[in-house]
């Protein structure tokens, strides 16, 4: 709490300048919050009413999607200084006409750490008719979870044990998030695996990946015969390719 504390309002939250205000560049006048656009602040939460999405623009409403989904930190506008401080453009200057944020490294960390969600937090929360106590939420979502839902219903007619509403297995998060599909065959493409059994702990992970790694190394050392020797591949054959190693994820 301390760490997010720090960073929403804009204090070094690490190291001997605990408390005091970061150091900021302004390069730009001032501009008056009265004509700042429909932007609101009110008892420090500030509302932005400036974008909005007809149900007809599927694209403005992709564009705002993304940039909601967009990463924190930009790493095409993140720069050292020559005396190792962290430097971080803004984007859109703020009304004070603050264009450039400073940072000493660790204090960095310290804003990077105040990003990570503490556990079992929602990060995306809805209102109206979406909310997770709303009577229709039902009607209105796929999963027709929620109050008056029909599954609910039916459990109260076959069973006089409480209803309770059964979250979503890892795979299918794995799926509905990433697309990936454990329970499709790799081979035959067929949906006919069947999921025996989840292991989170790591000992004993790594202490099944390392039998079956010993077990294949001695079936391929009987099985296999030792591969011939052969010269390098051909290096030139490959030129045309290019590994690109530095991604913008703030783009």
């Amino acid at each position: 709490m301390a760490l997010q504390a720090a960073s929403v309002n804009y204090r070094i939250s690490v190291g001997p300048d605990v408390g005091k205000k970061v150091f900021s560049l302004q390069t730009l006048p001032a501009k008056d919050l009265e004509n700042y656009g429909q932007l609101a602040k009110i008892a420090g939460f500030s509302l932005h009413a400036g974008v909005f999405a007809d149900t007809h623009q599927s694209d403005k409403l992709e564009r705002l999607c993304r940039y909601i989904a967009r990463p924190a930190v930009s790493e095409k506008r993140l720069s050292l200084t020559s005396t190792g401080n962290v430097r971080y453009e803004l984007k859109t200057p703020y009304t004070d006409g603050t264009t450039h944020v400073f940072f000493s490294p660790t204090d960095f960390v310290g804003k990077l750490a105040a990003l990570v969600p503490p556990p079992r937090l929602n990060l995306t929360r809805f209102y109206g008719v979406f909310a997770s106590n709303a009577n229709v939420r039902a009607q209105v979502t796929a999963s027709q979870r929620g109050k008056n839902s029909p599954h609910l219903a039916e459990h109260l007619n076959d069973s006089n044990k409480p209803y309770h509403a059964r979250s979503m297995s890892w795979a299918q998060r794995l799926k509905r998030v990433f697309n990936i599909d454990i329970t499709q065959c790799e081979v035959c493409e067929k949906r006919n695996v069947k999921i025996i059994a989840c292991i989170t702990e790591r000992a004993v992970i790594r202490k099944i990946l390392t039998c079956l790694d010993k077990r294949n190394s001695s079936d391929a050392s009987q099985d296999a015969p030792t591969p011939p020797l052969r010269a390098s591949p051909n290096t030139d054959a490959l030129s045309d390719f290019t590994i690109q190693r530095d991604f913008d994820f703030g783009a």
